[in-house]
């Protein structure tokens, strides 16, 4: 049924809450998870700002790709950078170039900002994906 499971993962309590999830899920149907965090970034006066560096990025998708495995879930990790606002595309991009059969994601971003952000990536997410989306709150 699921026999890969798109993981976007930011960093924030919510996203966090999704990983054992999607981990589960993976089991259950003998699926593997991919997990994927997008890194921003914004051109501005000619700077090109990143949000986060790219040891952070990698960091983070680690830290989710051992525990799954420390799970015996089958999962690999990916990384994509873009510019400010295209996380939602992102997301739906790497889920169709996968062959993803079920997303799953949490509901908030790290900061205020990040709140404002996430809800409105899961928003867009929920509303442009050609395949199921599981929300975690």
């Amino acid at each position: 049924m699921f026999e890969r499971i798109l993981l976007a993962v930011d960093g924030s309590e919510h996203s966090i809450k999704a990983v054992p999830v999607a981990g589960e899920l993976a089991r259950r149907y003998g699926g593997e998870v991919i997990v994927l965090h997008v890194r921003e970034h914004e051109i501005t006066w000619g700077a090109d700002i990143d949000v986060e560096t790219a040891e952070e990025a990698r960091s983070l998708v680690d830290g989710v790709v051992r525990q799954l495995k420390d799970s015996d879930t089958n999962v690999r990790g990916e990384v994509v950078r873009v510019p400010l606002g295209q996380t939602p595309r992102a997301i739906l991009d790497m889920a169709r170039e996968e062959g993803a059969g079920l997303i799953v994601m949490g509901t908030r971003g790290l900061s205020d900002w990040g709140r404002l952000l996430m809800g409105s990536v899961a928003h867009k997410v929920v509303h442009l994906a050609e395949v199921p989306v599981l929300v975690v709150r």
